[in-house]
């Protein structure tokens, strides 16, 4: 009875280890994408740093983010560690006609035992290429609204555990976040550069009225024209007036 106990404990001791050593790889994992997240990285390589770890963490032969264009209500590839080069150039997909579709529509996780063999799949041959088996696919989140989704697939038929889908998809919402702040701040650049644009045409007009003696309207066509001639935007040519007036004043 007591061996019994002793092998019993034994037993559960390295049931215990094997979790606690998972749990801290899954956390090593989160720190390691936040402190990719929150460094100089561009974006580009930011996901795909983000779908190395994750397929390296979940032994994944191909791991990707996919993107939702809207419009075309399409997901397209934007990241993958996969160097096959068939995946990286599969078609984008419909989201209306597929069943990666459904975690955007549905805005929760979609787990297939077999790819080869699941219904409705659409590249089963790829699949077969590849070596696919299992897909656990999340979607990508920015407070209610879907992005695009994160997959991730494997080697063997595998059954993912509430806790890999769990790390998946906050992964998943962080690497949402990344493209929502690198969206804005895009946003922001751009909308600083047009103003910073308007001012400039603003002081080469009042330069052309003064010089010219020429009216608000003449001096912007002026801008616009010799823009178009030389084909340079109107922020250079601008520059070059005001440019071209502080010379004269020296």
């Amino acid at each position: 009875m007591t061996i019994a106990n002793q092998v019993g404990g034994a037993i559960e001791n390295a049931r215990l280890y094997e979790e606690t050593k998972k749990k801290a790889v899954q956390i090593e994992t989160l720190s390691k994408v936040s402190k990719t997240i929150t460094s100089n990285h561009y974006l580009d390589e930011m996901l795909h740093l983000i779908v190395s770890m994750m397929a390296e963490t979940m032994n994944s032969p191909i791991c990707s983010i996919m993107l939702l264009d809207e419009k075309k209500e399409e997901l397209i590839i934007k990241a993958t560690q996969s160097l096959s080069q068939a995946y990286s150039k599969k078609p984008n997909i419909k989201v209306h006609k597929s069943l990666l579709g459904r975690v955007v529509l549905d805005r929760r996780p979609l787990i297939i035992r077999d790819v080869i063999e699941e219904k409705g799949y659409m590249y089963p041959e790829l699949a077969k290429q590849a070596g696919l088996r299992s897909l656990v696919s999340v979607p990508m989140m920015i407070k209610d609204n879907v992005i695009g989704v994160f997959n991730l697939y494997t080697a063997q038929e595998r059954q993912f555990s509430q806790e890999e889908v769990q790390l998946l998809s906050t992964v998943a919402n962080q690497a949402a976040v990344a493209i929502e702040n690198t969206k804005l701040m895009s946003e922001t650049i751009a909308m600083q550069d047009a103003l910073e644009t308007r001012k400039l045409v603003e002081r080469a007009k009042g330069i052309l009225i003064r010089e010219e003696r020429i009216s608000e309207d003449e001096a912007y066509r002026r801008i616009q024209q010799k823009s178009m001639k030389l084909r340079k935007s109107m922020r250079e040519i601008s520059e070059a007036i005001i440019l071209a007036a502080e010379i004269k004043k020296q």
